[in-house]
């Protein structure tokens, strides 16, 4: 199955929701390519880069459960290759 290159920005708002994006990202770990976690704590968020390689419904699926948590906010960067 072809799969896709994507790097995933995460703002977490609502520091309760960080437990679960944490757990999320644990079960699509085999997909991870890396990641980086940034606490800004002047504006009490957390910025988290995900860099993944998967099939886009793969991608598409971690995505939606990571954006359905309250406070949290996703996009999804595709590459062109």
């Amino acid at each position: 199955m072809d799969t896709r290159i994507a790097v995933m920005s995460i703002i977490i708002e609502n520091n309760e929701s960080a437990e679960a994006v944490n757990n999320i990202l644990h079960e699509y770990s085999s997909i991870v390519i890396g990641r980086m976690g940034i606490p800004y704590r002047q504006r009490n968020i957390n910025i988290i880069s995900v860099a993944l390689d998967a099939p886009q419904k793969d991608i598409a699926a971690m995505s939606g459960k990571i954006g359905n948590l309250p406070g949290v906010s996703v996009k999804t960067a595709y590459s062109s290759i």
